[in-house]
């Protein structure tokens, strides 16, 4: 029968722990920093640590020179789908290599970001992802100088190089452009994401260049800028369903904004893809559950995720290895809410 430590998990060492296995506190420290000793032996550390309540001080084993084996995770919310693909691409990369993953929200507070960039990277962790960063200004020229590992997540647009994995959102933006024009769409109402990010710029760069190339010209009044939030895509597309001559298509740039578009063309009666088709950007799982079914521009979001925590641990391992930009390609999906216009038989 196990024994119940009468003492505080606080309060307990490693030498504790060392004396209830009988094994050396240099043992202990070894299984503790996943360093190799025999497996009857890390049985038994394993066993005293669960038995005395053992809590692993993780910042003073920083401190002391060692690993914490744990990557941050900073992102706005995880209540978007859009960042719990990303997060679990994450997860599944640290799983098989010991690693611990410390998540953080922003809550789109700008205070909170740099707060907590700063509280992560102070012996709490071994390197850090930030995924779309809104105030990555005010903070990375210091974990430059400081050579802390750190790894954007589909950002760009800086003005200066840094380690980042994202996706090829301009040429998202063309394919998903070119696709309704194919269908015979003239008019194509675009909701840009949140233009402070360079992936929502590039997105609509990419409009335009398929406009460009397909002769039809580029009209603001067809633009309405959106965040990348539901209830702006809503408002958004009431404003384009309101033009004298709406459009036929609207292109959103995400897909939790084009649940939004759906929501105000059947608000006005209208229906999907009969009288305005949609087009979203991500494929999160949503977006093949809604009816109709979301015709998209798939991100590889879980990828994304996977790949950011390869490059992490490179500059883990090397803090002087080059800055990398991996960038990952999109894939047009096409579903249901997408078909040619119906030219209106009334003259």
């Amino acid at each position: 029968m196990a024994r119940k430590s009468l003492v505080a998990p606080q309060d307990i060492t490693i030498f504790d722990v060392a004396r209830e296995a009988d094994v050396s506190y240099s043992t202990v420290s070894r299984v503790i920093n996943n360093k190799g000793v025999s497996a009857e032996k890390r049985e038994r550390v394993l066993r005293a640590m669960a038995e005395l309540g053992y809590v692993a001080n993780v910042q003073a084993r920083s401190l002391a020179g060692g690993k914490s084996h744990i990557i941050g995770l900073l992102v706005h919310s995880l209540t978007v789908e859009y960042f719990g693909e990303i997060a679990r691409g994450v997860d599944d990369a640290l799983a098989p290599v010991q690693y611990d993953l410390m998540l953080y929200t922003t809550h789109r507070r700008k205070g909170r970001e740099s707060a907590y960039v700063t509280r992560l990277t102070r012996n709490l962790v071994d390197g850090l992802l930030l995924v779309l960063p809104r105030n990555a200004e005010d903070y990375l020229e210091t974990l430059r100088h400081r050579r802390f590992p750190h790894v954007l997540v589909d950002h760009q647009g800086l003005g200066f190089e840094v380690p980042s994995v994202g996706a090829s959102n301009w040429q998202g933006g063309y394919d998903g452009t070119r696709y309704l024009i194919e269908l015979g769409h003239h008019r194509i109402g675009f909701i840009t994401g949140d233009m402070a990010l360079g992936c929502a710029r590039d997105r609509l760069v990419g409009y335009q260049q398929a406009l460009s190339e397909a002769g039809l010209p580029f009209d603001p009044a067809l633009v309405r800028e959106g965040d990348f939030l539901q209830p702006q895509g809503f408002l958004c597309a009431n404003e384009l369903l309101d033009l004298a001559e709406r459009p036929t298509a609207i292109f959103a740039s995400n897909d939790v904004s084009a649940f939004g578009v759906m929501e105000a063309v059947r608000n006005r009666g209208l229906r999907i893809p009969e009288d305005v088709s949609i087009l979203g950007f991500d494929d999160i799982p949503q977006a093949a559950q809604v009816y109709p079914a979301l015709t998209t521009v798939r991100q590889p979001l879980a990828e994304m995720g996977r790949t950011a925590v390869q490059l992490l641990f490179t500059y883990i391992n090397e803090p002087d290895a080059p800055i990398k930009r991996i960038e990952l390609p999109t894939e047009l999906i096409v579903r249901q809410s997408c078909q040619a216009p119906v030219i209106s038989s009334l003259a």
